[in-house]
């Protein structure tokens, strides 16, 4: 992704509540790819935008399906 797409992506993680922290590959080109790391610092983090992107989808079917409690009403009388 593109630094205009990762601005996007970095919008949803925090409306979604998702951690993650979106940053370039290459931290001396950000004209270059981006990606979702676990951590900032980029001499320990790990790439996790397989996994972020997963638990977006997840997310955005959930929001799609709607409440998943049912309403009971209780029987009155017999």
């Amino acid at each position: 992704m593109d630094a205009d797409e990762a601005r996007e992506l970095d919008m949803t993680l925090r409306q979604l509540q998702i951690p993650g922290d979106v940053a370039p590959e290459d931290p001396e080109d950000p004209q270059g790819a981006w990606r979702v790391y676990d951590e900032a610092d980029p001499d320990a983090r790990w790439d996790t935008t397989a996994d972020v992107l997963m638990a977006i989808a997840a997310a955005r079917q959930r929001q799609r399906r709607g409440p998943t409690r049912e309403l009971v009403i209780p029987r009155v009388g017999s």
